[in-house]
């Protein structure tokens, strides 16, 4: 490894232009030490930001020093904040490795857009790419976690990701690049530590090359999930409709994709279906009958051939509009536009075939008369029938959607319901030979 190498890397990856200032972040350790060594010889404009976690007392304090001395050293800027790890770590529930993540790409991104850097450059290389990728495969995170460290993420930047941890040893050497020892490197409580020290030895005991080439695996394992991603994502395109709002995907072409999981969850895993709820949405693709399921922001209805997902509206208390008594004619705006109408001439009057017109024995209400909400549990007598029905049976029976069901409100009189506004009256209230006057309600849509 020299800086050729480095500089040809860069640019190949391109990475940053050759006058970006970069903000380094630097531990002290032997990587990050080499990374600063190839930056100064290279000619690149470079600053340095270091961490001071203080975890580990005087030691951190002192590699905080040692990137003070050598900013000062190569005439270059640096910046170094001591934080109070622990108590981070304790305020927001994580660990200690997930605070001190945390902390740092905050602060580095903060001194990178205040003292106006392009890039933050961090010194992982090769063998911390094999690390993560090994420390994924244990942990089984599929392949998003397989895919590596990334040479570049928005402002962070990777330029040793070509070189090894025994090729920065050799050029530390070589170069007598001065560098901090961090004793909790060695200790192998921490999985990526284990990883490093016992696993990654045997494995390059077989094969000397093993970091080296799993950097090419893992660039064509990226190669191949982004291919996956655009696929998947055009499937999702073209399986997902909207019909009134509502997100709609018709099972017989969710049926004709391959394969059937994976594009099953890239369509509903954005409402919030987790992996049990998508399998068990599946299995009931070609079962007769409705289905209902559940995100913790949508729902999904499977009916009719059709996966129906609408958002959950936050429920709120609606209460009954009251009509009282009148002479002639009233309307209502809300919750339902209607508009009542007393019609004296019984004989001239024409009853409408439609659910969105209810005509009713005016004689027979009982005053004041309320619109309200639907409730489990209410029923009446559909026109026609001379037995009580259930409104939830009645809509099933009708096959009215459940979006269409939630916004249906009821007439009532006193205790009875005499219309399900829309759909159908109540069979004791109906127009009859001995009816004086009748009361003629129109639902306005206009």
């Amino acid at each position: 490894m020299n800086t050729n190498d480095f500089l040809s890397f860069i640019e190949t990856k391109k990475l940053f232009f050759y006058n970006e200032p970069i903000l380094l972040a630097v531990s002290g350790g032997i990587d990050s030490s080499v990374m600063v060594d190839l930056f100064h010889r290279a000619k690149l404009v470079f600053a340095l930001a270091h961490c001071n976690f203080g975890l580990r007392g005087q030691e951190s304090d002192d590699d905080s020093i040692f990137v003070k001395d050598l900013a000062n050293k190569l005439h270059v800027p640096f910046y170094i904040k001591k934080f109070s790890t622990t108590n981070y770590a304790s305020e927001h529930g994580f660990s200690i490795q997930m605070a001190a993540r945390e902390i740092r790409y905050e602060w580095f991104e903060q001194v990178r857009t205040e003292f106006g850097f392009t890039y933050i450059a961090t010194a992982h290389h090769l063998d911390d790419q094999a690390e993560t990728f090994l420390i994924n495969l244990i942990r089984g995170t599929g392949i998003a976690g397989l895919h590596g460290i990334p040479v570049k993420k928005g402002h962070i930047v990777r330029p040793m990701l070509f070189t090894s941890r025994k090729e920065i040893e050799q050029y530390a050497i070589k170069y007598h690049v001065p560098y901090r020892e961090d004793r909790s490197n060695n200790e192998t409580k921490y999985l990526r530590n284990k990883i490093r020290h016992e696993l990654l030895p045997v494995i390059g005991d077989i094969n000397p090359e093993f970091t080296r080439g799993l950097s090419h695996t893992i660039r064509k394992i990226y190669d191949f999930e982004q291919i996956g991603i655009r696929a998947l994502e055009e499937g999702r395109k073209r399986l997902t409709m909207v019909e009134d709002g509502d997100s709609v995907i018709m099972v017989d072409n969710l049926l004709l994709e391959s394969p059937l999981e994976s594009f099953a969850w890239e369509a509903l895993s954005p409402f919030g279906f987790n992996e049990s709820q998508v399998q068990n949405i599946l299995s009931c693709l070609l079962k007769e009958g409705k289905r209902v399921f559940f995100s913790p922001s949508y729902r999904l209805v499977k009916d009719r051939g059709k996966l129906v997902i609408n958002k959950i509206q936050i429920k709120s208390v609606e209460r009954a509009v009251i009509i009282n008594y009148f002479t002639r004619k009233k309307s209502l705006t809300t919750p339902v536009p209607l508009v009542f109408t007393r019609v004296k001439k019984v004989d001239q009057y024409v009853i409408p075939a439609t659910g969105m017109i209810a005509s009713l024995d005016f004689g027979k209400l009982q005053f004041p008369l309320s619109v309200r909400k639907w409730q489990h549990g209410d029923a009446f007598f559909p026109l026609g029938m001379k037995k009580k029905k259930k409104l939830s049976d009645f809509f099933i029976d009708q096959k009215i959607p459940i979006k269409e069901k939630e916004q249906t409100r009821v007439l009532c009189s006193g205790k009875d319901i005499v219309w399900i506004i829309g759909h159908r009256i109540d069979h004791r209230y109906r127009v009859t030979s001995t009816t004086q006057e009748i009361l003629s309600i129109v639902r306005d849509e206009s």
